[in-house]
């Protein structure tokens, strides 16, 4: 984009040139990205655009949108760089602090709706485990209408994200959160719960070559990897889950279709829990671990 002929640059003229050099750089959704850029930067929404064509922007706001199209071209992304995602039709800040919230994670939010509706209690009373950028218990907190959800990390700058979220979207009466790693951060003698609810790191350290660069480069590796194989994290979380669940309660967490075999056999195998079921995602793949507890624990539980 050429200083030089800064007035010839239009609206159009800048999603045209800029699609086409994402498309260069191997940017799936080329010309998405770049409206979803420009859009943001003219602060209007992306339809906007379409009655805009030949209006030429503020240089300010076009001095902003270079910025952020040299950032993306060099793989930076574009919710990194605009500062936020939509998940379930909800709008989350988000920073390198955080996991980019995914399509696939609203499973997870479905499975603990539906779970909701067939429960007579008030409060509803939920963990959500690395709660990352708070999405999955913020969610929860807008979809469900009696509950009280602890959400828990370990990373105090995903829980910074997290907190203004959660006061965006004022839940702050639902949703307190607390840091640690796993369960072990709530406090010591907190009520069992009907939901325990997680997008927990599932790549496999071994599976690291096949992450996309995109993702290794810029989101956070404590939110994505977990041990060798990937399930490590997922391991712990089954393990500590029953002492944390009512009878018939549920643990409902977001995996890999890669390691779901061996996350299936984890749960059957834990005599805690009575049941087993998965949820698809929108791509047809099992994608949801969705274990019922039993109604007594064993002694070793």
């Amino acid at each position: 984009m050429s200083e030089t002929t800064e007035q010839q640059w239009t609206i159009q003229r800048l999603l045209d040139w800029t699609s086409e050099y994402f498309a260069k750089s191997t940017i799936g959704n080329a010309r998405l990205e770049a409206e979803v850029l420009l859009a943001e930067a003219l602060n209007c929404q992306r339809i906007d655009l379409y009655t805009r064509f030949d209006e030429l922007p503020d240089p300010d706001r076009l001095a902003t949108f270079r910025a952020w199209v040299k950032r993306r071209g060099a793989g930076e992304p574009v919710a990194y760089i605009v500062g936020h995602r939509e998940f379930y039709s909800l709008r989350f800040a988000v920073d390198a602090n955080v996991l980019i919230p995914r399509p696939e994670t609203e499973h997870v939010v479905v499975a603990a709706v539906e779970f909701a509706k067939s429960l007579d209690a008030r409060p509803i009373r939920i963990i959500d485990v690395g709660t990352g950028s708070g999405c999955i218990a913020v969610t929860l907190a807008t979809q469900i209408e009696h509950c009280k959800i602890a959400a828990t990390d370990v990373s105090e700058g995903a829980l910074a994200v997290a907190r203004a979220n959660v006061a965006s979207h004022a839940v702050e009466d639902k949703v307190k959160l607390f840091q640690g790693d796993l369960l072990n951060a709530l406090p010591h003698g907190s009520q069992p719960v009907h939901m325990i609810v997680s997008n927990p790191p599932y790549i496999g350290r071994l599976e690291i070559e096949t992450v996309d660069d995109q993702v290794k480069s810029h989101e956070p590796a404590i939110a994505l990897f977990s041990g060798d194989h990937g399930t490590e994290i997922i391991e712990q979380l089954i393990q500590q889950a029953p002492r944390y669940l009512l009878p018939g309660g549920r643990l409902i967490f977001e995996t890999s279709p890669i390691v779901m075999e061996k996350c299936l056999r984890l749960v059957q195998s834990n005599p805690a829990f009575a049941s087993v079921s998965v949820d698809k995602d929108y791509s047809g793949l099992p994608r949801v671990v969705v274990a019922t507890r039993a109604d007594q624990l064993c002694d070793d539980g």
